[in-house]
């Protein structure tokens, strides 16, 4: 039986020790993720022509897979830090585990030296027969016996040891091979950071050299980004207006019924749409329950299109990190992709207006009960108002700009009745 429990430590418990670290395994998930990144920008990069009118694009897109290396090779520095330690307490193991092995090395060896004196065969027999009585005879035999026992079970545990250490040993040479291959990597992408950071030193150089250009093509984006969001805004309202309309009518309804029918005009009246807020959306039950689950949903939402995507410019007022002349404001995100992607809805809903404005081209709108999501810049649209759609269901084509370099970008926005989200932090 013992020698099963033996069997069964080298099949389950050693395999254990050459496994890496829960912090090496997150570790190198990130590093994989990053790197992920790293190529999809890097697609997109390729795929992007460098333009005139698409630099500052082409500068956001290096400027985000610079990030991205930094992060790896952070990622990369933790790993080594962690193996080190994993290493260092392997040593330690390996240390404590040969002082065990002399300790019953030595005392295996002062035991057999001693029976080699005093206990030949004859001396054995003379042992048992000079004993006081047949009792004791029996006792001196048990004695014999375990005492030959005792000396097997260091033997084997001293094999056993001689094997671990072995085992220990291969382990750590493993692990000082992965660390060498992470030493590799960081070299290498600490190579790749220069490369990337001259790149975008001289894109740099160039978009300064056209600083009033750039700016005015920025103004005639956000004259453009505020008519967009004039159109949402006022849509919006109408759709708030046409559901207030549409309660008061069930409610004038019900309080003429309940006349008709003499009941008291105290008893509570039940209403078919009801708004969260006040000024808000009035929504039936149905659009209230899509609207709880559209709200369970942050964080999983899928991204709003097919295919290997990045987000080239961010919700909100932003400071560009290397243009300093540079300020933009987004009432969504732009999320770059490859041409020919589609525009996909990031949750079920309904489909209530399809709309133009110029420099964002096709746009559609799709309610989710109080919240919207908006989806610019379609060259081709696939659905149409009044239409429901589920999630991941393609709803357009995202247009490609063959004049700026191939650029496929899609301007996504996200509301609650009235007021403006960051889309970012709901998709997965």
């Amino acid at each position: 039986m013992k020698y099963c429990w033996i069997i069964l430590f080298w099949i389950f418990i050693l395999p254990a020790y050459g496994q890496k670290s829960p912090k090496v395994r997150e570790l190198e998930k990130q590093r994989k993720e990053a790197l992920a990144e790293i190529e999809m920008t890097n697609t997109l990069l390729n795929e992007t022509k460098q333009t005139a009118k698409n630099s500052l694009n082409r500068l956001n897109l290096l400027t985000k897979q610079i990030l991205s290396r930094k992060k790896v090779i952070n990622l990369l520095n933790q790993e080594i830090n962690a193996i080190d330690r994993q290493m260092n307490g392997m040593r330690r193991e390996i240390a404590q585990l040969e002082k065990e092995l002399a300790t019953k090395r030595s005392n295996y060896s002062k035991s057999a030296q001693g029976l080699y004196r005093r206990h030949s065969s004859q001396d054995k027999l003379l042992f048992i027969l000079s004993a006081d009585n047949f009792s004791q005879s029996l006792r001196r035999m048990r004695y014999l016996r375990e005492y030959a026992d005792w000396q097997k079970r260091q033997a084997g545990e001293i094999i056993n040891k001689q094997e671990e250490i072995s085992q220990r040993q291969l382990e750590l040479e493993k692990t000082r091979s992965e660390k060498l291959a992470l030493l590799g990597a960081r070299e290498e992408e600490s190579k790749k950071l220069e490369g990337e950071e001259s790149i975008q030193k001289k894109e740099v150089q160039q978009l300064n050299k056209k600083q009033k250009e750039l700016q005015a093509a920025l103004r005639k984006k956000q004259r453009q980004a505020d008519a967009l969001n004039r159109q949402i805004e006022k849509q919006i309202a109408e759709e708030i207006a046409r559901a207030e309309a549409e309660a008061k009518a069930a409610r004038e309804k019900a309080a003429r019924e309940r006349k008709e029918q003499g009941k008291s005009s105290s008893e509570p009246v039940r209403e078919e749409r009801v708004a969260d807020t006040k000024g808000g959306y009035a929504m039936t039950k149905a659009e209230k329950q899509l609207s709880d689950n559209f709200a369970g949903n942050r964080g999983r939402l899928p991204y709003p299109v097919t295919g290997a995507h990045t987000i080239v410019a961010t919700f909100g007022e932003q400071q560009h990190q290397e243009l300093k002349y540079v300020r933009t404001s987004n009432s969504g995100i732009d999320i770059q992709t490859s041409p020919g992607a589609d525009a996909r809805a990031v949750f079920n809903g309904v489909v209530t207006r399809v709309f133009v404005v110029p420099g964002y081209n096709n746009s559609v709108i799709i309610r989710h009960g109080n919240y919207l999501t908006v989806y610019s810049n379609l060259s081709e649209v696939y659905v149409k108002a009044g239409d429901k759609v589920s999630t991941r269901q393609a709803i357009g084509r995202i247009f490609t700009d063959t004049e700026d370099g191939n650029t496929t970008i899609l301007h996504f926005q996200l509301w609650k009745e009235k007021t403006k989200l960051n889309p970012a932090p709901w998709l997965d």
